[in-house]
């Protein structure tokens, strides 16, 4: 992996051609997301024993609260990119979410029950909805497009570092604090605000602003022709986006599958976090490579067959064998999922729309995982109830294995390399 912190930071719309490095911009805005992280993932570590062990709520209550976690950002994502692209100012736009976090991590030192635990969490989850698609649709623009995977790759590493550290964060506490979550929180609350003044001192105001054709009509420019969201539902952009629904609404929450192995690993309690940071760890050493290897085979086949490695960690803890294998491999593949998904969803979504609307597109895509995510992880809590996490689970992968196929047929006309990427795109712009 070869960074650069050369060039300078871009203030127009423009891809930047860097001769294969990543920009500058990226590199700022993956420090920003590492340091957001380290604060929403310390909290997130804790929160599926807190509140199954400690508060003491059911499979069905945490799966209502973990779709909240997963789908609440949903609700706003693609009137964030809206905004963004209508006013060409993604940068204000992302620092409003990263803000509403912060203030999220404020109001969850104080809340002590279900609803405010709920409410802080919602909060915390409209931020994020937020502020992602503008800060991809920054990326996107910032990059050159023939390395649009390693962007993205490289970002989600930097990401994925937050995402490591910060159940470690709340696994040292736990373990040199006995019941230390409010310190878990307070600490979450100081990074949530690193992250906010990096993003606000070090990221400029115009950052993936694109230049429009506005023409002069006498002393007066014309008025700018009206954004409708339907530019960015380009027939590419809506065959994705139906196939990561699908797929997302096969996909449990990571907290289900740590409580599954937990159950039969036999492992203590206070280990719970590390299983997160495994996860983690997977990812930050997979997000570069799946990203280069998505620029190569092309994106899309790395966006649907990256769930094949889901489909073997929910077998995984379907297995209730207790080895310590078992345990190790569910955890990495779950990490192998996330590298070969994550980013590439937005590259792959940021290609199909024209540039005027990138955020809406991704925002779009996005959108369209996210809600399948909150039906996903209320129904396995039904599920989980019903049946048992083990038949919950094996069911579960059945059917995502089924599901894969089914993808890769609805996308074939996706499937080529990066160049029949590029050729795609145009075809669907001409």
């Amino acid at each position: 992996m070869y960074l650069s912190l050369s060039d300078r930071p871009t203030t127009s719309a423009g891809p930047q051609r860097t001769g294969g490095r990543v920009s500058r911009t990226v590199i700022t805005l993956g420090i920003v997301s590492m340091l957001t992280d380290i604060s929403s993932e310390s909290v997130s570590a804790i929160l599926p024993l807190y509140l199954t062990a400690v508060v003491g709520l059911s499979p069905v209550a945490y799966g209502l609260i973990d779709g909240l976690y997963q789908g609440v950002s949903s609700l706003v994502r693609i009137a964030a990119g809206w905004a963004a692209d209508r006013t060409d100012r993604p940068q204000p736009v992302a620092l409003a979410g990263y803000a509403m976090s912060a203030v999220a991590r404020l109001g969850l030192i104080f809340a002590g029950g279900f609803g405010t635990i709920s409410a802080a969490i919602s909060l915390d989850r409209v931020g994020k909805g937020v502020r992602t698609a503008p800060r991809d649709a920054m990326i996107a623009a910032t990059s050159d497009p023939a390395r649009l995977g390693r962007s993205f790759g490289v970002h989600r590493a930097l990401d994925t570092i937050g995402a490591t550290l910060g159940p470690l964060l709340a696994f040292v506490i736990l373990w040199r604090i006995a019941d230390g979550y409010d310190t878990v929180l307070v600490v979450s609350l100081g990074f949530a605000v690193l992250g906010v003044a990096t993003m606000a001192f070090f990221v400029p105001f115009r950052t993936g602003a694109v230049r429009r054709d506005v023409r002069r009509a006498g002393p007066r420019r014309t008025p700018r022709a009206k954004m409708r969201w339907r530019a960015a539902l380009t027939p590419g952009l809506t065959r994705v986006t139906a196939v990561s629904g699908v797929l997302a609404l096969l996909t449990v929450g990571d907290g289900f599958v740590y409580l599954a192995l937990l159950e039969t690993g036999g492992f203590a309690a206070q280990w719970f976090p590390v299983l997160y940071v495994g996860t983690n760890l997977a990812y930050l050493a997979l997000a570069v490579p799946m990203g280069r290897l998505a620029d190569r085979v092309g994106r899309v086949k790395v966006l649907v067959l990256g769930h094949l490695p889901l489909a073997a960690a929910y077998l995984c803890a379907a297995s209730g064998s207790g080895a310590l294998w078992t345990t190790c491999a569910a955890v990495l593949l779950l990490g192998v999922f996330y590298a070969a998904t994550d980013g590439t969803l937005a590259a792959v979504a940021g290609r199909l729309v024209p540039e005027t609307v990138r955020a809406t597109g991704i925002a779009t895509a996005q959108t369209a995982v996210a809600l399948a995510r909150l039906v996903a992880a209320t129904g396995f809590g039904l599920l989980w109830y019903a049946v048992g996490p083990r038949v919950a689970m094996l069911a579960v992968c059945v059917v995502l294995v089924a599901a894969i196929p089914a993808g890769l047929a609805v996308l074939r006309r996706f499937l080529g390399s990066e160049r029949s990427g590029a050729e795609i795109a145009t075809e669907v712009h001409p």
